[in-house]
C-alpha cells in the first residue's frame, strides 16, 4: 500500500475556489481499483489530517480502494490545529460551495486515473458526514455516499450562516446516489430526532438509503483512540456495513 501525504495539488473544479492539498492512499498492487473520497471531519479531525484519518485511508486501501482525503481547511492556515480551529470557528466554518467543489474535484481526479473502474464513493464522519452528503447532493456524479453520524445535516434556521446557508436535508431531492447512514442513539449531534427528520425526507423523495442506529453508542463510536467514545461491538458491525455497502455499490 502506498501513502502520499501533503504532496498533491488536485485539478481545479468549477466549484472549487483554488488548489487544495490532498492525501492519497492506494492499493499496493497496481490493478483496477475503485475510487473513494474520504472527506475529513471538521470536529473529530478538525482542522486537518490526524493519525486516525490516515489509518482509515489505509484501511480502505487495504480493501482495494484508491482513497483521497482532501485537507478541506488548508486554505485557512497551516499553523497549529488550535490556531486553525479558532480561525475556522471564528468565520463560521468553511464555505459549503467550496467543500462541494473540493469533493467533486477529488472525485474527478480519482475517476481519471488509468486503473479506475469509473466508480467513486464519498464517506465522512461527524461534520465530514455532513460534507459527504452535501457533496453527493450538490455535485451529481458520485456512485455511493456514507454519512457516519454527520452533525448539521438537519439545521435550525438560527444555525444557518453565510458559510453554511442551507440545511443539507433541504437538498435531499437532489441526492442521486445510494446513501448509507450509521448513527448512535445516544448522540446529541445528530440527535435521534434529527435522524428521523432526515429519514423522512429520504422517504418523501423516494431515495435509496440504508440507516442503521446503535443503542449504547454516542458520537464518534468508531474512534478507538477516544476511549470515552469508542464502542468496539458497534464499531466492528458498522465497519462491516460500510465495507459491504461499498462492495455492492462500487464493485464491478
Amino acid at each position: 500500500m502506498k501513502d502520499i501525504f501533503n504532496l498533491f495539488e488536485k485539478p481545479k473544479h468549477p466549484l472549487s475556489f483554488s488548489a487544495i492539498r490532498i492525501s492519497l492512499a492506494s492499493p499496493e498492487k497496481i490493478r483496477e481499483s475503485i475510487g473513494l473520497g474520504l472527506v475529513e471531519t471538521m470536529q473529530r479531525h478538525f482542522p486537518g489530517w490526524d493519525e486516525w484519518s490516515k489509518e482509515v485511508s489505509r484501511k480502505l486501501a487495504y480493501h482495494g480502494y484508491a482513497v483521497i482525503a482532501p485537507d478541506l481547511y488548508c486554505r485557512v492556515d497551516h499553523g497549529t490545529p488550535e490556531d486553525v480551529a479558532v480561525k475556522i470557528r471564528g468565520q463560521g466554518g468553511i464555505p459549503d460551495p467550496q467543500v462541494v467543489g473540493d469533493a467533486a474535484a477529488s472525485r474527478d481526479f480519482l475517476r481519471a486515473q488509468a486503473n479506475s473502474n469509473g466508480k467513486v464513493g464519498v464517506i465522512g464522519t461527524c461534520s465530514g458526514g455532513r460534507h459527504a452528503l452535501l457533496a453527493a447532493s450538490c455535485a451529481p456524479g458520485f456512485d455511493a455516499c456514507v454519512d457516519l453520524w454527520g452533525g448539521g445535516v438537519v439545521m435550525r434556521q438560527e444555525d444557518l450562516n453565510p458559510m453554511r446557508p442551507v440545511s443539507p436535508v433541504d437538498y435531499t431531492k437532489d441526492l442521486d446516489c445510494p446513501l448509507l447512514g450509521l448513527f448512535g442513539n445516544d448522540d446529541r449531534a445528530p440527535t435521534p430526532e434529527q435522524v428521523d427528520v432526515h429519514e423522512a425526507a429520504l422517504k418523501e423523495h423516494g431515495k435509496v438509503y440504508e440507516f442503521h442506529r446503535y443503542d449504547g453508542a454516542g458520537h464518534g463510536f468508531f474512534y478507538y483512540d477516544r476511549p470515552q467514545a469508542y464502542r468496539a461491538e458497534q464499531a466492528v458491525d458498522g465497519w462491516n456495513k460500510v465495507l459491504d455497502f461499498f462492495a455492492r455499490k462500487l464493485g464491478n
